[in-house]
């Protein structure tokens, strides 16, 4: 994929996904920086302004790295209001390093099916556009909404993972393109 490429909006049923820009700084605080949307994150939400910058510089050079990673995402029908942040990226879990998908959306957002739509947009991006062989998920054991989308997008079970110091295992989901191609017939 070209630069070029990787700038471009795209729009699902219902979202419009565009790359992170700088100027997202203010949204990506006051959606993880909420914590009302960190309930089941054991780090909890960002602390600060400054937290959240230096988060956006990673996915930014994610982005010019890979020509992939995380979109802002917001309504079709408001494109200038930012309602969440997802995407795909490169993830070490317990020493294994997987394509992940990740998304998180503001709490006014929930409940719509919008990180369903969002997730399954993903997924076929990751598998067509980037021609990725499995993308995988992690999620807290106790984040039945969150089990749900991925379980909804196709995604499955694997196993326990220890990826937080004294906590309990998060949830490894995953999916092959194999699997995707056969689930899309």
């Amino acid at each position: 994929m070209t630069s070029q490429e990787s700038n471009v909006h795209v729009e699902t049923s219902r979202l419009s996904l565009r790359p992170v820009l700088a100027s997202d700084v203010a949204d990506l605080f006051r959606i993880y920086g909420d914590p009302a949307t960190n309930t089941f994150n054991p780090a909890g939400p960002y602390p600060d302004i400054d937290y959240a910058k230096a988060v956006l510089i990673r996915w930014l050079d994610h982005w010019h790295t890979h020509g992939f990673g995380n979109w802002a995402i917001s309504l079709r029908d408001r494109p200038e209001t930012i309602i969440g942040f997802g995407g795909l990226s490169i993830r070490s879990y317990d020493d294994i390093m997987i394509n992940n998908l990740g998304y998180r959306f503001s709490t006014d957002a929930w409940g719509k099916g919008l990180a369903t739509e969002f997730a399954t947009y993903a997924l076929r991006y990751g598998f067509e556009n980037i021609a990725f062989t499995e993308i995988s998920a992690v999620v807290r054991q106790n984040h039945l909404a969150s089990r749900k989308v991925l379980e909804k997008a196709g995604l499955r079970y694997i196993k326990d993972i220890y990826d937080v110091n004294d906590a309990p295992p998060s949830l490894l989901f995953s999916l092959t393109v194999d699997e995707w191609l056969s689930n899309s017939k």
